[in-house]
């Protein structure tokens, strides 16, 4: 892995457009050591390479939900029933909304 270094951190902002003032470089220089050796201690754990990632803690069992059931479509006077007069050519005409 690339060692990280206020360099790295500054190509990085550069990258991603931020503008940072040097005092902010060191902080988060002194954050990323800290994530890195919470790294290096997670990745001793005995067995951490056999474990299969999660995306969710808890098995979740979704019953709430209903089944999707085929119906007919709607025909197009059935469809545009409530648009009033605002019908064109079987279509709803809408007002302008860009200039």
């Amino acid at each position: 892995m690339e060692k990280v270094n206020i360099e790295s951190l500054k190509k990085f902002a550069k990258n991603l457009m931020f503008d940072m003032e040097e005092t902010q470089y060191e902080t988060l220089l002194d954050e990323f050591s800290i994530i890195l050796q919470q790294m290096e201690l997670i990745s001793n754990i005995d067995g951490i390479d056999s474990a299969s990632a999660m995306s969710f803690p808890y098995e979740v069992e979704t019953t709430y939900l209903r089944e999707d059931k085929s119906l007919p479509p709607l025909s197009v006077e059935e469809a545009l029933k409530n648009a009033g007069n605002s019908v064109v050519e079987d279509q709803i005409r809408l007002p302008k909304v860009v200039n």
